[in-house]
């Protein structure tokens, strides 16, 4: 684990004791997982090895620390008790793929049994399986769990020859009988048909981007809750690829048709607002590729609205 620079965490103050007045930057608490406490944890994932052998666009990797630069300055608008912990980050070291998801997924798990939640800064999308691990370690084998992913893309491809940021979820849904995934934003021609009879074949429950518009979500909101209530445990993804491009400009994978950001939030908010759910995880931010810092802004925003839910 590589702990992060305290001039990261900088930003305005207008008052120094006043809690009313604070920002992230001056409620975080740099930490090793061992004196986590309830609240939150940040654990970021400096990794875009399975992007590469995705063939997506590469500088992922430094979304962590850039996103962490964005929310520094937000202000902390939570209960008194609510804290704030950041562990540092998790490196993958040259081409170690599976090495570095699994130290995810350890460092997850610990997180979790301090009653911390955890919300893990991608990253490319490879991100979700060591997440994936550290929660499936926590709660069980035979606990039930439910992924819910906002993404334009189901990740359901093969991965006899390696994994990559496109094959996580039939990793999962082909080795664990007790998860089942829900994905929010997929695009009609954004996957290819044998993606599509995949995702049936694996009882893949999706919602297509074109009807997700905002003000007209009921029938989404209403499909999340019978599908969280089906499940002991939730943890949720977001592939900020799913936004439309014109807001986030600098993802792995760009979407011309993508949803709105109204949207999305919607989505965290339901989601880690719901006792089930124990952790978040945001991927695909480029740094390299983002104009005028908007999408690592944005995502910041969404990891805000994560916390909002996960600490209250």
């Amino acid at each position: 684990m590589n702990k992060v620079n305290e001039s990261i965490w900088t930003g305005r103050i207008d008052h120094t004791e006043d809690r009313a007045s604070f920002r992230y930057h001056q409620v975080v608490e740099l930490a090793d997982i061992e004196q986590v406490s309830g609240g939150c944890a940040i654990i970021g994932f400096e990794c875009e090895e399975g992007v590469r052998r995705n063939k997506g666009r590469l500088g992922a990797a430094e979304a962590p620390n850039a996103l962490r630069g964005g929310l520094a300055n937000l202000p902390w608008r939570f209960p008194e008790t609510a804290s704030l912990f950041d562990v540092g980050n998790i490196a993958c070291v040259g081409e170690e793929l599976e090495s570095a998801q699994q130290q995810l997924g350890e460092a997850v798990t610990a997180i979790l049994s301090k009653g911390t939640k955890p919300i893990i800064l991608g990253g490319g999308h490879e991100t979700l399986y060591g997440h994936y691990l550290g929660v499936r370690e926590s709660i069980g084998k035979d606990a039930t769990l439910g992924i819910i992913n906002i993404d334009a893309h189901f990740d359901l491809r093969p991965y006899d020859e390696q994994p990559s940021s496109g094959t996580m979820f039939r990793q999962i849904l082909e080795s664990d009988p007790n998860a089942k995934y829900f994905v929010a934003g997929i695009q009609r021609y954004g996957n290819t048909q044998e993606l599509f009879d995949r995702a049936d074949l694996l009882s893949v429950t999706y919602v297509y981007e074109d009807e997700m518009i905002p003000g007209h979500l009921d029938e989404l909101m209403a499909a999340l809750d019978e599908f969280i209530n089906q499940h002991d445990i939730v943890m949720l993804t977001l592939c900020t690829d799913v936004l439309n491009a014109a807001f986030a400009p600098g993802v792995s994978a760009p979407s011309p048709f993508g949803l709105d950001p109204s949207t999305v939030r919607a989505i965290i908010r339901k989601v880690a607002g719901h006792s089930k759910t124990r952790s978040f995880d945001i991927c695909e931010v480029n740094p390299a590729l983002d104009e005028g810092g908007r999408t690592v802004k944005l995502g910041a925003y969404f990891v805000n609205e994560a916390i909002a839910g996960l600490v209250n």
